[in-house]
């Protein structure tokens, strides 16, 4: 009987694999502070060169407009941590081996929710807790929860069971298990569903003047209501350069939390 040996790998076999794996990992890393820093180069151009007449002076006001940034800060921030301490607790408990029936349950409600249109579903919590930036908060958390969940119950599902087992060979509690195996194995899968939530929220966040909460949806929607092109392109660029911050933050966190050689 011949006993066929698989080849080693060659130094150019490796050298490609070490390529690849780079490319992957860093690509996006680049990718976004080139955008961001394009985008900044081009709202101080129009922001130097452009003339402004008074409307435009009064919509593109400094200290109105780091106002606006900041509550577009603030509630697209905490609408994502509310939906981390949320989504991924409940996508651990339904893919425990207990609770299958939940997790379909689960994941069809709020598929139907996130079915809801952002600007329906901002009013709707505003008829149920009225006006002001938790109200914001508390409707983004729930439009974006979705993607976090699903992510959390795909990357805790594909986790090889025979390393589940070993885990269990070695005497791990299942809390051992979730701790130190299935949850840094499904760190990028979970990460990934975090920075679409947190995209979400920043664009989103932009709808928050409608029951006062402020945020740069104020500026884009001054400049639609009086025609002022300029103003609506610095709004909406700021909107752009916030999401484009927050994506790079969680790509960071993407890359550095998940566990080595994954």
């Amino acid at each position: 009987m011949t006993t066929v040996t698989a080849p080693l790998p060659t130094a150019t076999t490796r050298k490609r694999r070490s390529l690849a794996s780079w490319t992957s990992d860093q690509l996006d890393l680049i990718v976004t502070p080139v955008l961001a820093l394009i985008l900044l180069i081009l709202l101080v151009v129009v922001w130097t060169y452009s003339t402004f007449d008074l409307t435009t002076e009064r919509i593109l006001e400094p200290s109105q407009l780091a106002r606006q940034l900041w509550q577009q800060l603030y509630v697209a921030f905490f609408s994502t941590v509310i939906v981390v301490a949320v989504a991924i607790p409940i996508g651990i408990l339904v893919t425990r081996e207990s609770a299958p029936k939940v997790k379909d349950t689960l994941v069809s409600v709020l598929g139907l929710g996130q079915a809801i249109p952002a600007y329906g579903l901002i009013v709707l919590f505003f008829v149920w807790l009225g006006q002001g930036p938790t109200t914001v908060i508390i409707a983004l958390a729930t439009f974006a929860l979705l993607p976090v969940l699903r992510n959390t119950i795909v990357g805790l599902e594909q986790v090889d069971t025979s390393v589940i087992e070993a885990g269990k060979g070695m005497g791990m509690t299942g809390v051992q298990r979730l701790a130190r195996i299935e949850l840094p194995l499904a760190v990028p899968v979970i990460m990934a569903g975090i920075r679409t939530a947190t995209v979400i929220n920043v664009g989103m966040a932009t709808l928050a003047f409608l029951i006062g909460g402020g945020g740069l949806g104020e500026t884009i929607n001054a400049g639609l209501k009086l025609n002022r092109p300029t103003a609506i392109f610095i709004g909406a660029v700021l909107v752009a350069l916030v999401a484009l911050l927050f994506d790079f933050l969680g790509g960071l966190a993407q890359r550095y939390l998940r566990p080595k050689g994954v």
